[in-house]
């Protein structure tokens, strides 16, 4: 039985830190303007100052992910990656772009 907890509990860790690493990354990207995020985000009709929103939240809500305390937090955090990704995921389908272009936002929220 404790072998069963360790494993959830690695589990759950290893989702953790890949959220946190890949939305604090995406988040710095956003606020010091990656052409290629620029670029996505012109490709699919954006404003661009929805780069600094969507950056701050980012890096906001990986900080969240990393305080031990604060449920309440965390789970606002994880409900707003879930809207960031699925929102990711539908504007590239509907801009018709490739699997391998939704894929990524879709992979990231089954973690």
């Amino acid at each position: 039985m404790e072998e069963q907890s360790k494993g959830k509990l690695g589990g759950f860790w290893i989702a953790t830190v890949l959220i946190v690493v890949s939305q604090g990354v995406s988040g710095y990207l956003d606020w010091t303007g990656f052409k290629e995020i620029v670029g996505g985000l012109e490709k699919l009709g954006y404003p661009l100052y929805l780069m600094k929103i969507l950056g701050t939240w980012k890096i906001l809500g990986a900080i969240a992910l990393l305080i031990p305390a604060f449920p309440r937090l965390k789970e606002w955090a994880y409900a707003g990656f879930f809207f960031d990704f699925t929102g990711a995921a539908v504007s590239h389908a509907i801009d018709g772009d490739a699997p391998d272009e939704i894929a990524p936002a879709v992979i990231l929220c089954v973690f």
